[in-house]
């Protein structure tokens, strides 16, 4: 006997939910680190990510606020997907979530660095489809580390928890964003 609720959509309601990459709008902006040398990539927000409401001034949607408004499938059903596209060497400056965040290397070789409670970073090397997860609060970065063609982009999906995630730079990584003037923190702070 059957227990859950079931829904019915029609194709075209079903069709709002499909993403093609091909026709994804990506965004190379919106992040504290977006400007940074070696953190250049391109975000793009495939399922979810809404701009999280009341956060600080470093903290942000993990997609930028930009690519925070513009998924492809407009749905809040407790997960985000995105992919990161970058070349070899470049990738995020390290961050935290307030929900659980797991890549998923589609592509290339990419690293997933995280820090210990000493500061002491470790990390494991993706090649296409592993994966690792890590737990909100886990201090964590990637970066494509794919060898070969120092111009060839390779691809990394997320998948982060929650309706509207929130996104922040550890204090190590804002100093060095500043020092490169890549990005002034608001006046505010």
């Amino acid at each position: 006997m059957e227990n859950l609720p079931r829904k019915y959509l029609t194709r075209d309601e079903m069709m709002k939910r499909v993403a093609r990459f091909k026709d994804l709008k990506g965004s190379d902006g919106g992040l504290p680190d977006s400007k940074m040398p070696g953190c250049e990539r391109t975000l793009y927000n495939v399922i979810g990510f809404q701009p999280p409401e009341n956060v600080g001034a470093n903290a942000t949607s993990p997609v930028g606020d930009l690519a925070a408004r513009m998924a492809a499938i407009k749905i809040r059903e407790g997960f985000n997907l995105g992919y990161c596209k970058a070349k070899p060497g470049h990738g995020p400056e390290m961050h935290n979530h307030d929900t659980n965040e797991t890549f998923i290397s589609m592509t290339g070789t990419w690293r997933a660095s995280w820090e210990d409670e000493n500061g002491k970073v470790d990390y494991v090397d993706l090649q296409p489809l592993d994966v690792v997860s890590f737990p909100p609060g886990m201090i964590r970065r990637f970066e494509n580390v794919t060898k070969g063609d120092p111009n060839e982009e390779a691809i990394l999906m997320f998948v982060i928890g929650g309706d509207a995630p929130q996104a922040e730079f550890s204090d190590d990584a804002i100093a060095r964003i500043e020092k490169a003037g890549a990005w002034q923190r608001p006046a505010h702070q």
